[in-house]
């Protein structure tokens, strides 16, 4: 039943984009989505098809629109009809960037889904079309790494981002929508914001600080490289230069929002939509850290009710959010030098919830966690909550014992990411694209 259902919306997709051309664009846009057949150009104008980008339009559209597994199942098999279309053994540009295309929008509707191996297996595939437009082989590189930081797969993370270095050796002989070689120098920018984001997880600052240095081009610092660049600011006590970045972050994306230039072209964890969440997110934290918790409050309340209508409001991203206002809370509490206990434990308890945090019984370093950073913070913050309350505090330790076996940060460690202190400039920042602390 649901594949008939999906091959007649299939079917539809392909005579209105055929009779109309644009009939689809009607609907509510995606951040995939470009508004015309100049999305992908080079030197003998090649394109994408017209009528593949329609049908992406339609799958997302329709996949989202109900936000149900049969109608993100539907989308999925649109674009598998879809690439049904496009022929393997053509190797033009414009077949080539086709596919690519069908494949970042069927790995965002998995990410979405949070079949996150399926996606990663759509997008190791784009690398392999060889003749497809650089922006789109960059920008499902940096969604590998994405993806792969998000699992916790940081030397695999590490690998991905220098092969996605490697793709400029030969840049100059590549296809650019720019005489000028604009392009191909915004994408070389992205790659090496890519490589700093890499160091930074790994805690490695001199080196990631080497990468980002890129990013001070102002033609280059866009969506994900002003989001990570500000994060390594942020994360480095440089709070006026951070806010710069992630208000330039949020304000370009609400600008441009249908991405249609290649250069700028994301998905999953990367996305337009994800970058604006995290970026919105990481500026309510860097108001906290400020000590303005009026704004901080005010912007993450904010993230938390988008993060909801965008996933649902059981999705472990909703719990990454909770974290981040309950440490907001507890910041407040102690510079304040007044109680929120009850506000707090509420948090944390619902975070940890949609986090699906282990038991306390799973010894920590053993434990099968995602978002284990998220988990460890908001277990280690919770601890204190129990600690101060003289018949719950042995129920703290051990909880605090779990949250320091669980800590795997290479730059802080758990007691230095919950310190608050007029002195300290370190400070952890919860990246919500990978949900990671940084």
């Amino acid at each position: 039943m649901m594949l008939s259902t999906a091959l007649k919306l299939s079917r539809g997709a392909m005579t209105a984009c055929r009779a109309t051309g644009i009939g689809l664009l009607s609907r509510t846009p995606s951040r995939l989505s470009p508004s015309s057949s100049r999305f992908f150009c080079g030197p003998k104008g090649s394109n994408a098809s017209p009528v593949a980008l329609q049908m992406i339009d339609y799958a997302l559209s329709h996949a989202r629109s109900l936000k149900s597994d049969e109608s993100y199942a539907q989308g999925l098999l649109v674009l598998e009809q879809c690439l049904s279309t496009q022929s393997n053994e053509v190797v033009d540009a414009t077949s080539q960037n086709s596919r690519a295309m069908v494949l970042l929008a069927m790995s965002t509707l998995l990410f979405e889904r949070g079949a996150f191996d399926d996606a990663i297996d759509k997008l190791q595939t784009i690398q392999g079309l060889e003749h497809s437009h650089l922006g789109v082989r960059v920008a499902s590189m940096e969604d590998l790494v994405g993806l792969n930081l998000l699992l916790e797969r940081n030397d695999t993370s590490r690998v991905l981002a220098d092969k996605c270095l490697e793709l400029f050796v030969n840049a100059s002989t590549d296809i650019d929508c720019y005489n000028d070689g604009v392009g191909s120098k915004v994408l070389n920018v992205r790659a090496k914001s890519l490589k700093g984001l890499v160091e930074l997880v790994h805690g490695n600052l001199e080196s990631a600080e080497s990468f980002f240095q890129a990013s001070r081009d102002d033609k280059g610092c866009t969506g994900n490289v002003a989001l990570s660049y500000g994060e390594f600011l942020h994360s480095t006590g440089k709070f006026s230069l951070a806010k710069e970045l992630y208000q330039k972050a949020i304000e370009e994306i609400s600008a441009n929002k249908e991405f249609a230039d290649p250069h700028a072209l994301s998905a999953c964890c990367m996305s337009g939509r994800e970058v604006w969440l995290a970026a919105t997110c990481a500026l309510g934290q860097l108001e906290g850290h400020l000590r303005n918790f009026s704004e901080a409050e005010e912007i993450l309340t904010r993230v938390l009710t988008k993060t909801e209508e965008h996933f649902g409001s059981h999705h472990p991203n909703v719990g990454t959010v909770l974290t981040c206002i309950a440490l907001m809370f507890r910041h407040k509490a102690i510079m304040e030098h007044s109680s929120s206990l009850l506000i707090q434990e509420g948090l944390y308890r619902r975070a940890l919830d949609l986090l699906k945090a282990p038991s306390l019984e799973t010894e920590g370093t053993k434990a099968v966690v995602g978002r284990r950073d998220i988990v460890a913070l908001a277990r280690g913050a919770y601890a204190e909550v129990l600690c101060v309350q003289q018949n719950r505090k042995d129920e703290g330790e051990k909880m605090k014992r779990w949250a320091e076996t669980a800590w795997r940060n290479r730059r802080l460690s758990l007691a230095e990411a919950l310190e608050i202190s007029e002195l300290s400039s370190k400070v952890p920042v919860i990246d919500a694209r990978i949900s990671r602390a940084l």
